[in-house]
């Protein structure tokens, strides 16, 4: 008796030892970072994450295109048949007669080489009342058949520029109403509609009169709806880094949430590359962005 009761002993423990080492390597595995193609969808394999960053990539840049040919650096040497801040084949029109003024950038019927080696199409139209610097005065952005590197721009971008007690700390609130199409295929349409209420700050470039180090930080939150009518809701943590000069959003934490619950997403901490993390629980997972 006394042999059998070790023998049950020894057995119960071989059985718990291998349970316990069982269940550490599944909490340590839970813990690691996974392959973005074990996530079951789409929309979270790097869909939503790339067209936030570049539907917002695409608005800073309209944003500041229109500054560039408005007051900020030289409004009168701006508006000339070539813009040699923003393109060559690029022409610049304002009316200050009307009520509210308007101010018509130009790229074109066709394809405008930039300097930035951007294409660039179509027309940027800006309404705005007083003077193009005035601080608390409404600017209203639209399109007519306007596109960059062969997507489509439409809808609308409001901006209010809100001064501060620092010089050069100013900022724009922003209410976003656009869409972008991003297939290339005109018979087949691909929208990313983007609606947001947004802080964009003025971080860098904004002395040099050279759009190609301008850097912009946004904060706030908005809705984004993708091409397969899938909705996700953005709450920026921390705020997101645009730069003119990169493709993709170069940093910030975004919390989202979306039909399949929530999630968090980072976009780095301020490298320009193609490369995102997605957190869905305790899983991590590596998402290449789509420029």
């Amino acid at each position: 008796m006394h042999f059998n009761f070790n023998f049950k002993r020894k057995a119960f423990l071989v059985i718990i030892s291998a349970f316990l080492v069982a269940s550490s390597a599944l909490v340590f595995q839970a813990c690691q970072k996974s392959n973005d193609n074990i996530i079951g969808n789409g929309d979270d394999q790097g869909g939503y994450a790339s067209d936030a960053s570049r539907i917002e990539w695409a608005n800073d840049d309209v944003i500041s295109i229109a500054d560039a040919a408005g007051e900020v650096y030289n409004g009168a040497y701006m508006r000339t048949t070539h813009n040699t801040s923003i393109g060559t084949c690029c022409t610049v029109g304002v009316d200050t007669v009307s009520n509210p003024h308007t101010l018509v950038i130009r790229f074109g019927s066709s394809d405008c080489v930039c300097l930035d080696g951007r294409s660039r199409k179509g027309t940027i139209i800006v309404s705005y009342s007083g003077e193009y610097s005035d601080a608390g005065q409404p600017h209203t952005i639209t399109f007519d058949n306007y596109y960059v590197n062969d997507n489509q721009l439409t809808g609308t971008i409001s901006t209010t520029r809100v001064d501060t007690t620092i010089a050069g700390n100013w900022y724009y609130k922003v209410t976003a109403a656009d869409s972008m199409n991003v297939s290339q295929d005109p018979l087949n349409s691909q929208f990313v509609v983007w609606r947001g209420s947004l802080v964009r700050k003025w971080v860098q470039g904004y002395t040099t009169g050279d759009r190609s180090d301008d850097i912009f930080s946004i904060s706030g939150t908005a809705l984004l709806t993708r091409p397969d009518g899938n909705v996700f809701s953005f709450g920026i943590a921390t705020p997101l880094q645009f730069a003119l000069g990169c493709n993709f959003c170069e940093s910030g934490v975004v919390n989202v949430s979306g039909y399949e619950g929530a999630r968090i997403l980072n976009y780095g901490a301020g490298t320009c590359d193609a490369n995102a993390q997605l957190s869905i629980g305790v899983h991590i997972y590596e998402l290449t962005l789509t420029p």
